[in-house]
């Protein structure tokens, strides 16, 4: 484990080549550690195809639902996007200037049943949840705020076209991240590429991990494993993810999809900013209140 210069604790996350299903279960799914596998999907037309360029001319007519970096505000619903645009436009805006929209949990291959014939799941011994993966879209510079995935699902994250910075920290830190109550957010005002410790000091009690993807890398992440994404340039992800292993994070995974969500979306529409401003001052009482910084 290392300090980087804004004073996270961040060890590089391991990477192999190849694995097998055995070691990859064995030192990898069973004691939940994130690992980077760097050939997993070499056989994957994905592979040599996928691009921004390719994805526009297979998709570029369809209307995708884009979200940016603004605070989550009671004038939105859970995950509800921002604005929506052609894939072509928003593909040519990502290749022209930074910009902070982004595509977030897209089924495009429901919208383009051919983009199907690239890719297979990996027989790499996870039991996938087998609806159509999601992809994930972002422009130069652009973030995802640190937040965990609502079904604690395993998680295999493939990019594509470009670079991708990825923080993780593992479930047992969730006590100094600042989370949000009713939320699957830290603090969004927290930059995890450079943090205010001053503002938010329980941060350096927190250890997770850190790696840089390229095209064609795959990212293991456990269940409920936190994760911040930053395009360092253009690109895309795609997701596949597989049951929780864990019977206590099955559990939690069915408690935010049947309640969770539901009742914050209702504390939304009844107390309107209130609700989030009352969340988030209780993120830092309830975070301090349990730990003294160091």
């Amino acid at each position: 484990m290392m300090k980087t210069k804004n004073q996270l604790e961040l060890a590089e996350i391991s990477r192999v080549a190849r694995i097998s299903k055995k070691d990859f279960i064995e030192n990898y799914v069973k004691p939940q550690k994130p690992v980077v596998i760097e050939h997993l999907i070499e056989d994957w037309p994905a592979y040599r195809k996928w691009d921004l360029q390719y994805i526009k001319e297979m998709a570029g007519d369809k209307t995708v639902p884009l979200y940016d970096d603004r605070p989550i505000s009671s004038e939105y619903k859970f995950n509800e996007p921002h604005t929506e645009m052609k894939m072509a436009d928003y593909i040519d805006l990502l290749r022209s200037r930074p910009t902070n929209y982004r595509i977030f949990l897209y089924q495009l291959l429901k919208e383009v049943p051919v983009l199907q014939q690239d890719f297979k799941f990996p027989d790499i011994g996870l039991r996938f949840i087998k609806k159509l993966p999601t992809l994930f879209f972002g422009g130069e510079h652009s973030k995802v705020f640190m937040h965990y995935d609502i079904d604690f699902a395993n998680i295999l994250h493939f990019h594509f076209h470009g670079r991708k910075r990825c923080i993780l920290f593992p479930p047992s830190e969730t006590k100094y991240l600042y989370k949000v109550p009713h939320a699957l957010i830290s603090r969004e005002d927290i930059d995890f590429n450079n943090p205010d410790l001053d503002k938010f000091p329980v941060l350096t009690k927190a250890k997770g991990y850190v790696t840089e993807l390229n095209h064609g890398e795959c990212l293991y992440m456990p269940e409920g494993y936190w994760h911040q994404m930053t395009y360092l340039t253009p690109g895309f992800s795609m997701s596949l993810r597989a049951f929780p292993r864990s019977a206590t994070n099955f559990s939690k995974a069915v408690y935010n999809l049947l309640f969770m969500r539901h009742f914050d979306n209702y504390m939304r529409k009844w107390k309107g900013q209130r609700w989030i401003d009352y969340k988030n001052e209780l993120a830092i009482k309830r975070t301090e209140r349990h730990n003294k910084p160091i």
